[in-house]
């Protein structure tokens, strides 16, 4: 049995998300349906993080293991070809050990979340942005991304069918820059809690567009009802994850944001 760890890109665009289940199309089952297409097998494929329904991917860490340990250029190249016009995409493969996991290995992950602050709607980019016609007040939400950094009980930001263990998070970048009409949102954390950037973006942008809302206040709350509205999928990019050298020489599958 050999181990791939792979690097994919996708557009969630019209996907259910990572999850694979009987609801419609995923990125775990358009990734099994490919390896088996080349090699007749269904391995689990597990990835670093579970994108929900139109949420994307610049560069998700994922591993599979197969029989016959064919090389990772022809894995790639195989698989690969079974993806063509699905919207899914192996950018890298690599043979790891067999104690690699995509998952629990992952020791940082990073996300970007772009917002097109314009007049006029998205045709181009449309599923792809968060269009926000209000004029946005970086500066505001600049200074209330500042309050998010560290750590901090982040249930206010945090969906009702999280199941994680603990609202607890340390978040190490909360970053807001402009780009012509784009505000990008980044964030890096060891983890996240369900939909907590989501929330995070969508209630910095009620600051930015002057609502009264206070990061101290909302976290003392400890209510999701304190916080803005969730902000929608489109926006969002899983944009990679790190590795320590342990538990992979080569792991790092983290596509550099835009400075």
């Amino acid at each position: 049995m050999t181990r791939y760890k792979v690097a994919l890109e996708y557009d969630g665009t019209g996907l259910i998300g990572w999850q694979e289940n009987r609801q419609g199309p995923s990125v775990q089952s358009i990734m099994k349906d490919a390896i088996e297409g080349f090699c007749g097998a269904r391995p689990d494929v597990v990835a670093a993080g579970r994108t929900d329904a139109g949420v994307h991917a610049v560069a998700m860490t994922a591993h599979f293991d197969l029989d016959g340990g064919a090389d990772a250029n022809t894995v790639m190249r195989a698989v690969n070809f079974y993806l063509t016009a699905r919207p899914v995409s192996i950018l890298s493969c690599d043979v790891v050990s067999d104690d690699f996991h995509a998952r629990f290995d992952c020791v940082a992950r990073h996300y970007k979340y772009v917002v097109l602050n314009r007049p006029a709607a998205p045709v181009l980019n449309a599923g792809r942005v968060w269009w926000v016609p209000r004029k946005l007040n970086l500066d505001a939400m600049r200074d209330a991304a500042d309050k998010l950094l560290g750590n901090h009980d982040f249930t206010s930001f945090r969906a009702a069918q999280c199941q994680a263990k603990s609202p607890v998070k340390t978040l190490d970048v909360c970053r807001i820059t402009q780009h012509g009409e784009e505000i990008i949102f980044e964030f890096s954390a060891r983890s996240f809690l369900h939909h907590m950037v989501r929330n995070i973006v969508g209630t910095l942008v009620e600051i930015g567009i002057g609502k009264p809302y206070d990061i101290d206040s909302i976290f003392a709350a400890r209510n999701r009802s304190a916080a803005g509205p969730t902000a929608p999928a489109a926006g969002l990019y899983f944009m990679g994850a790190d590795y320590s050298t342990a538990a992979s020489q080569n792991s790092c599958a983290h596509a550099r944001m835009d400075k």
